[in-house]
């Protein structure tokens, strides 16, 4: 059976990273969360408190900081400079500017670099925002997975919640329409659906059963 290499794109709240994970742990692919790796990126310059405009100074950063991806008996987990900060991450305060970061060139550059690197080989599920059109535009299989903004916003609330953070359902789904737009409307890799791309629409299928289809996919490419 061959292995093959899936893009899985689509805007925020469609549960990419979710499904991945899932499809990932049934097919034993490697998972490589793109999104996690920005906004990992974002938490280190937050902390270091580098104006993003300043493209030395993120440029400095990105050289000082090494960001992993490990599947653990714990979950999936995502490490920067040695430190687990999966959970930090998912913070509203990332979430608002994690697009902005994502869009800055010496970034971009360097994310894809890793990325590819990562995905070389075969036998990977990356998920993102351009990764069937800018990543891995040669993937096998491209999946566009998206959803109502009120779907994607219950979804990413639900999660703030089991966090702790204080934030409105209102507020959420501000933020969501706030980043579909920034994402799609940015000049460096926007967020865009591959012509080649199978289009889900998930509004009403739990993770479960998202996932479900995506192997169903996944099975008759490496048939």
């Amino acid at each position: 059976m061959k292995l093959i290499s899936v893009a899985i794109d689509g805007p925020a709240g469609s549960g990419k990273s979710s499904v991945s994970k899932i499809v990932a742990s049934q097919v034993q692919y490697l998972y490589i969360d793109t999104g996690a790796m920005y906004r990992a990126v974002t938490l280190a310059l937050q902390e270091a408190q580098v104006d993003i405009c300043d493209e030395v100074a993120v440029e400095r950063m990105l050289a000082q900081s090494e960001i992993s991806l490990n599947r653990e008996a714990a979950g999936y987990k995502v490490y920067l400079n040695g430190r687990d900060v999966t959970t930090a991450i998912r913070t509203p305060i990332v979430s608002d500017q994690v697009s902005s970061v994502a869009a800055l060139g010496v970034v971009r550059r360097k994310m894809v670099e890793l990325q590819r690197q990562m995905a070389a080989g075969g036998g990977v599920i990356l998920d993102g925002r351009d990764i069937g059109t800018v990543v891995l535009p040669q993937a096998e299989l491209k999946i566009f997975l998206t959803a109502s903004v009120e779907a994607r916003a219950k979804r990413r609330f639900a999660e703030y919640q089991q966090q702790g953070e204080a934030i409105t359902l209102d507020a959420v789904i501000e933020n969501i329409k706030a980043r579909d737009y920034q994402d799609s409307h940015r000049e460096i890799a926007p967020l865009t659906c591959a012509d080649d791309a199978i289009i889900v629409d998930n509004s009403n299928l739990s993770l479960e059963e998202t996932a479900t289809y995506i192997i169903k996919l996944i099975k008759e490419k490496q048939a």
